[in-house]
């Protein structure tokens, strides 16, 4: 029961002068007396309801002290685990590999074992360095991107390709063109054109391929029009795996815009997952005819055995089939059928005064068809091809960049075997590289300086010639296209994995990277390889249930 007292105002009193004088709290008083409608409204000689001083800190509700906050800290832009913790659990799926087939696999196998209970786990050979795609970093324009790669990238001298031991490997600093085998390219192939076609679509969705980049630059249209209407009908805006949707849009922020194996890292911290940098998987542990797991170093040279049911090798090209030799996993084709894509470059020069006020990026796809056994890259104005953060200068000319990427011959003799001389650091057997173009390949060779000359004709870009030539032959690998050295087939005499990317003989044991690709094509390859992996990871999961 609420007990009240009365009190009579005095000359000039307020309900805020009687709660200081009685030490009532205001709150309380203008509860009581509803009938007086402000707190400074003067009441001389009015009754006012006083609350007893008991009820009132009895009634009232006490609110506590908000609790000190609980702070985590994470040392690094992603969540990380040890080796010592993933050597003590058993991995339904184990990974190794970052790039773009380690991240396509992870993140389909994430998407599709989520709630299940099972177990993922993921290694890098390298560390950290760069939490997203160089030219998303505000810094890095064309020309220092290229500088800072140079600085980090791994380069060998029996075969110009360059590695990024890193969280992303390579596709940190990819160019992102992302074009599709064509049917040619893809003849003979265990894969039905159909499927390819479904996991075309989903690597091209997850990658944010768009063929809008250049949409309203009026240099890229022109010289597209003018290739269509002059002997290169198939000439297309060049596919480049870039997300251009608004920044923002439903409350969701796009700053990836260059696409990187990255943002699939990100999409499967929906899930869950165990990621380890700084692991360098140097053999794949086998029970008789099954995988059973994967023997890992620290940079200190501790080993550390990590069990899986499963395991993905996504190591490169040379990386995965150096695992694979120097674990003895049996294949007569491991390691052989090393494949890459021949390339020419070339450049020219337009005048700007022949295209409208916005001139914007270039970036033109000639691809291969079964005709055409290469495909055209033309970019361009000058550094220019991505339009970011800098203005591109008032000139009179700009240069044209011609890339032709031609395809190379299957060879059994092109090869990666182990050298019994030679260790690295961690005692691994280093590989050595038995590589040649054939005549075939030169062939292709000769048609691609002659359709180089053919497509700057038909677009009125003239070439530069240097030291009396148009275009020169970059070294074997330098296109960072290389592929083959684990194709997928039915026939394990000229096949090292089976249509799922299954080593032949070897259960659990799968490779996602671009050595599964049966024959160069024409094509970069990254998007392949993307649709590959998930395509690899969909049949494991099925396995799995």
């Amino acid at each position: 029961m609420i007990t009240l007292k009365i009190y009579i105002a005095d000359d000039g009193d307020t309900l805020r002068t009687i709660s200081r004088k009685n030490g009532a709290e205001l709150e309380d008083l203008l509860s009581l007396n509803p009938h007086i409608a402000r707190p400074d409204l003067v009441i001389t000689g009015n009754q006012v309801k006083l609350p007893d001083a008991s009820t009132s800190t009895r009634d009232r509700t006490p609110v506590p002290s908000c609790p000190p906050p609980k702070l985590t800290y994470q040392e690094q832009w992603i969540p990380l685990t040890t080796l010592e913790q993933m050597e003590r659990t058993y991995y339904d799926v184990l990974v190794v590999g970052t790039g773009a087939g380690g991240g396509a696999a992870l993140w389909r196998l994430v998407q599709q074992l989520q709630n299940s209970g099972k177990r993922i786990g993921i290694i890098e050979r390298g560390g950290l360095l760069i939490p997203t795609h160089a030219q998303n970093i505000a810094t890095l324009d064309f020309e220092s991107r290229n500088s800072y790669f140079n600085s980090v990238a791994v380069r060998r001298t029996d075969f110009a390709t360059q590695f990024v031991y890193a969280l992303g490997g390579r596709t940190l600093f990819w160019t992102a063109t992302s074009p599709r085998m064509s049917l040619a390219d893809m003849a003979g192939w265990p894969i039905t054109v159909q499927e390819m076609d479904n996991y075309y679509n989903i690597a091209e969705k997850a990658m944010n391929v768009t063929q809008s980049f250049t949409e309203g630059a009026s240099i890229t249209q022109i010289l597209l029009d003018r290739l269509q209407q002059n002997g290169f009908p198939e000439s297309i805006d060049e596919p480049i795996a870039m997300n251009l949707q608004p920044t923002s849009r439903f409350g969701v922020i796009n700053s990836n815009v260059f696409y990187s194996s990255l943002v699939l890292f990100a999409q499967a911290l929906n899930g869950a997952y165990d990621l380890a940098v700084n692991a360098r998987a140097v053999q794949v542990l086998t029970d008789k005819d099954r995988v059973a797991g994967v023997k890992v170093m620290s940079p200190d040279k501790k080993s550390y055995y990590l069990k899986a049911r499963n395991v993905v090798l996504s190591a490169s090209t040379l990386g995965t089939a150096q695992i694979l030799l120097n674990s003895d996993i049996q294949g007569r084709a491991i390691g052989h059928y090393l494949s890459t894509h021949s390339r020419i470059t070339g450049a020219g020069m337009v005048n700007r005064s022949e295209f409208p006020e916005v001139l914007g990026p270039l970036r033109i796809l000639i691809p291969g068809t079964g005709d055409r056994p290469y495909q055209i890259q033309i970019l361009g104005p000058g550094p220019y091809r991505y339009v970011q953060y800098e203005i591109q200068p008032l000139q009179a000319e700009w240069g044209v960049t011609f890339a032709a990427s031609g395809k190379v011959e299957s060879r059994y003799d092109n090869k990666v075997t182990l050298d019994p001389l030679k260790r690295d650091e961690y005692g691994v057997p280093e590989i050595q590289i038995d590589f040649s173009y054939s005549e075939q390949d030169r062939a292709v060779i000769q048609q691609m300086g002659d359709a180089v000359k053919r497509a700057s004709s038909a677009m009125g870009v003239p070439l530069i010639e240097r030291d009396g030539q148009p275009f020169c032959l970059v070294p074997p690998g330098q296109e960072v296209h290389e592929m083959g050295t684990c194709r997928m087939g039915d026939d394990p005499i000229s096949s090292a994995t089976n249509r799922y990317g299954q080593i032949h003989g070897m259960r659990g044991l799968y490779v996602a990277d671009n050595s599964v690709i049966p024959t160069s094509g024409t094509a970069s390859p990254t998007l392949t390889t993307a649709a590959l992996a998930i395509r690899t990871a969909d049949y494991i999961v099925q396995q799995l249930k």
